[in-house]
């Protein structure tokens, strides 16, 4: 397939992200002084911003990539909360599956920029895990969802602010089972190991030391592929999807094992890059790609973003330029 079929076939993808949403802020102005009350700088500020994140960013890499997305996350019933809807009517996403609490706030990361740096972030969170009550109701929004439309794979995105509970991640993952649904994660640490019997789980380097409890590295392969042979073992995972930084990506299915190195770029930011990593691997996942090519285009996509500042989604005719000429299977 060329990445023009494939791009075609994401446009005909509906895809459910569960998972933490929150607003990334920013205050961007000049500094031209240090304060005379404590040796900080003073920021002009010269505009603000207020982007989708979290989960919400992993929705925005795919409606840019032409999958349909349809989000089903927690947020407080506070204005933050009305603030992260109204951002997501924005960008023409429903926000129907869109679970509002009064027991929480709406997580909001504002970052300070002064003169193009980042001097500061304030965090405005929850990060209690829900209770028994607000886990029946979040299951009940999931399955209302899954009843009323056709969802071709779930990425559970997982940023350790409470919503993905072990209850709420074993239910999903049964009803992803019960309706033949591939799932994807991009865990944390907290719930690493709940995600037992999904298709395709991506942690990083550092979540898969911690999460199996080795301290290994790529470049001491012994140990990292027993690393990967103990979070096997507990997860029963069909598809082990390790991203490595510097060292590029890598995969196993099975007896298949493929590692696509990192490409030469000018590294900008990397944040956001896991959120495009999952959904490009999701989509090539749902339209029957290899490993190989799931390997090989998520790593392009990741790096790629990794030169914009910022939290972005991937663009399609920058994947295209990289990608021009190629075949994938």
């Amino acid at each position: 397939m060329t990445i023009h079929e494939i791009l075609a076939a994401f446009k005909t993808k509906r895809i459910l992200v569960v998972g933490d949403v929150m607003i990334d802020a920013y205050m961007l102005g000049k500094v031209h002084r240090v304060s005379p009350e404590a040796p900080v700088p003073i920021v002009s500020l010269e505009s603000e911003e207020q982007r989708l994140g979290g989960a919400a960013n992993v929705a925005l890499n795919l409606q840019s990539l032409g999958a349909t997305p349809i989000l089903c996350a927690l947020v407080g019933a506070d204005k933050d909360g009305r603030m992260l809807k109204e951002l997501l009517e924005a960008q023409n996403m429903l926000s129907t599956g869109i679970v509002s609490s009064e027991n929480r706030v709406t997580t909001v990361k504002t970052r300070v920029i002064g003169n193009q740096q980042q001097l500061l972030r304030i965090d405005a969170e929850d990060t209690h895990p829900l209770n028994q009550e607000e886990e029946e109701a979040f299951l009940s929004s999931v399955r209302r969802t899954l009843e009323t439309g056709q969802i071709d794979a779930i990425i559970f995105e997982d940023y350790n602010k409470g919503l993905l509970t072990p209850a709420v991640i074993e239910g999903i993952i049964e009803l992803a089972k019960k309706h033949a649904i591939p799932t994807t994660v991009d865990p944390k640490k907290d719930n690493f190991l709940a995600y037992k019997g999904v298709t395709l789980f991506k942690p990083n380097m550092k979540e898969l030391k911690e999460g199996v409890g080795i301290d290994c590295s790529f470049q001491k392969r012994a140990l990292f592929d027993q690393a990967v042979e103990v979070l096997e073992q507990h997860l029963q995972n069909e598809i082990t999807f390790v991203t490595l930084s510097e060292y590029g990506v890598y995969i196993k299915n099975g007896d298949r094992k493929h590692h696509a190195p990192a490409h030469v770029r000018t590294i900008a930011d990397v944040s956001g890059a896991g959120d495009t990593v999952i959904s490009v691997a999701t989509l090539c996942l749902t339209a029957d790609l290899s490993v190989e090519s799931i390997a090989e285009l998520s790593n392009l996509a990741g790096g790629l973003v990794c030169e914009k500042s910022g939290v972005v989604s991937i663009d399609p005719d920058q994947l295209i330029q990289e990608c021009e000429g190629k075949q994938y299977r």
